[in-house]
């Protein structure tokens, strides 16, 4: 079985629990993920089975989508609520507040990430160390927030929702205390929806229940995705057969020859190899030549 299943993952199931389900409801030894997802989050996880798991280090680096609920005035070691309760204040914090502060955390921003996740330093995971009771320095890293939006907030309860649309690498429950720093508060993330991720969105997603209902019938494949999917914001290229099989043989192909997207490529920009409406694989732009990366045949 080759192709993707996107899970809609339940809370409390880590990234490899999913795996372990999907890889026997599937009927299919290869399955692999596309990055974590923390076990107190739901939402979209896109899995990848047989030929598919060939594109786990080949990803695009694309924006993932989040609903995250939040409560202001505790902070706890972990940032969310599965921690220890470090902090608290009875600072008000007000909508038009919350609502003045949101737009400085969009864009190209700065970001240190937690203690407990799993960014290596010095050849140690961060999540081992705060284990520990240890505490290090981490250096800040660059994030891009494409936006937030305040979807609900109760100013009584200092409780709330946001939507955030971001780029790899960014830690929700990270923004959200930094937000609640720049309030003259703390915060603490309640519960995280991711609602896209890889091109998928949660109208792709399947349930648990779903596929197990399927696991005796043994028709899991109903609910798989086309690889190509996951390289979609790619340029595509259209080959002939015998281009094609070229391709396929490993060899380079001259790209003036082949129908190329009207856009400048960069050179080592991987695009899309198409025979007709079959996708192939991954080429890599270099010196006018469309050299192969990867192929999903």
């Amino acid at each position: 079985m080759d192709g993707i299943i996107v899970l809609d993952k339940p809370q409390d199931f880590t990234s490899f629990d999913a795996v372990a389900v999907v890889r026997g409801a599937a009927h299919e030894k290869h399955v692999g993920h596309t990055g974590t997802l923390d076990p107190m989050a739901t939402g979209v996880l896109p899995l990848l089975l047989g030929k598919a798991t060939k594109a786990a280090s080949l990803l695009p680096d694309t924006d993932k989508s989040y609903e995250a609920s939040f409560r202001f005035g505790e902070a706890r070691d972990t940032g969310d609520i599965t921690g220890e309760v470090i902090r608290t204040d009875d600072a008000a914090v007000t909508k038009a507040a919350l609502m003045d502060v949101l737009p400085r955390f969009t864009g190209d921003i700065m970001q240190v990430p937690p203690m407990y996740s799993a960014v290596s330093v010095n050849g140690q995971r961060l999540y081992k160390l705060a284990r520990q009771g240890i505490e290090i320095e981490r250096e800040a890293r660059p994030i891009h927030i494409e936006s937030i939006e305040l979807l609900e907030y109760d100013e009584a309860s200092r409780c709330g929702k946001i939507a955030v649309t971001c780029s790899k690498g960014t830690y929700i429950r990270t923004l959200i205390e930094d937000i609640a720093a720049a309030l003259g508060s703390c915060g603490v993330m309640t519960a995280l929806r991711r609602t896209a991720a890889c091109g998928f969105t949660l109208a792709d997603a399947v349930s648990l229940e779903e596929l197990r209902a399927h696991k005796d019938t043994g028709d899991a494949d109903i609910f798989l995705r086309p690889v190509e999917k996951l390289f979609s914001t790619l340029p595509a290229v259209r080959v002939t057969d015998a281009q094609g099989q070229r391709y396929l043989n490993g060899g380079a192909l001259d790209a003036a020859r082949c129908r190329m997207p009207k856009i400048v490529l960069r050179e080592e920009e991987h695009v899309c190899i198409y025979c007709g409406e079959r996708f192939l694989g991954l080429a890599a732009l270099k010196n006018g030549e469309l050299r192969y990366v990867k192929s999903f045949v």
